[in-house]
């Protein structure tokens, strides 16, 4: 175990890493979970100091330390970091701004018709929503103390929170010749185009056989759940990674997890009680279950990853009515 140790370059001509003090070590496998960073603003006033990125423990704490009731926090970016950071800083008693360029928070994975339950939800808890507008800079004499919108609304500000996404750090892998694609392109045993070099984590994007397609999944899961089936690769045990894409988010009293990758989608369609909270929504591509996500709902997870799994046309009537249990769709 070599802590507070840098590798500087991967060699796999000779499959050895360098250290940053100069020493080399050699390998037989060699795995690469190096994660991702945040992407950080490139706008007038982005180095004032109270603006913050959250990637780790150090970052939360300091950001706990800060939001308290009598300084206005305003976040950058509705994603799931973004509004969850705004959710937290809401319960703690902050005054909150969430800034988002989407009509919406979490459009990207969600779509519209639920990111608006999202965007409800943060209207109710007095969130101040700044959406379908951009950043323009960020002023202060020695920190942040307004953000500047792209329509020109100044929003009052002590504690600023970036939350634009985050990029895989393939620095390493770049050098030593990886094929890349928005992270390492890995095949399904999580090995990437060099011999003997897998990934796995926040910095894999991952061929999952059921979707035909490299799926680099950004939450915690992914790393849990790769990093076993790489090590049993890396020592010629030929497993393939296929569970089913899973993260979860927690917001107030809303929370979800989400099953599946539904990149594209015909349409969704919404299962139970929306005005509560408690409702599966499901993503259909092509008359099949691409993706779901259960709200406030807790013991359907098995069944709606059955769903996913079975790959089969389903009758949208049949998904919608509660009183037809998601197991016999299955079978």
């Amino acid at each position: 175990m070599r802590t507070s140790t840098a590798v500087t370059v991967i060699d796999p001509t000779v499959s050895e890493i360098e250290l940053s003090g100069g020493e080399r070590l050699s390998y037989n496998r060699l795995l690469i979970a190096t994660g991702a960073s945040p992407k950080r603003l490139s706008i007038a006033g982005s180095e004032l100091a109270g603006i913050h990125y959250l990637r780790n423990v150090a970052d939360a704490d300091a950001l706990r330390q800060v939001i308290n009731t009598a300084i206005p926090v305003v976040v950058i970016g509705a994603g799931w970091i973004g509004a969850e950071v705004a959710a937290s800083a809401r319960q703690l008693g902050a005054e909150v701004a969430l800034v988002e360029l989407e009509p919406v928070p979490l459009k990207r994975v969600l779509g519209e018709e639920v990111g608006k339950i999202y965007r409800d939800l943060h209207a109710e808890c007095e969130v101040k929503l700044h959406f379908g507008v951009g950043i323009e800079s960020i002023r202060g004499t020695n920190k942040a103390e307004e953000v500047i919108l792209s329509n020109g609304t100044t929003i009052a500000t002590g504690v600023v929170v970036v939350s634009v996404g985050v990029a895989p750090r393939t620095e390493l892998a770049q050098v030593a010749g990886l094929a890349l694609d928005n992270g390492i392109v890995a095949e399904e045993y999580l090995a990437s185009s060099v011999p003997g070099i897998f990934a796995a984590g926040d910095v894999a994007n991952v061929l999952h056989p059921a979707y035909g397609q490299g799926i680099p999944l950004e939450h915690w899961s992914a790393a849990l759940d790769q990093g076993p089936v790489a090590a049993k690769n890396m020592l010629g045990q030929n497993v393939a990674y296929h569970k089913v894409p899973f993260f979860y988010s927690d917001q107030y009293e809303l929370g979800m997890g989400y099953r599946g990758w539904a990149p594209s989608f015909d349409e969704v369609v919404l299962r139970g009680d929306v005005t509560r909270r408690e409702l599966i929504a499901f993503w259909m591509h092509h008359g099949k279950v691409a993706a779901a996500m259960n709200a406030n709902i807790w013991d359907q997870g098995d069944s709606i990853e059955a769903l996913i799994s079975a790959g089969r046309l389903i009758d949208t009537g049949r998904l919608v009515d509660s009183d037809i249990d998601l197991a016999n769709l299955v079978s």
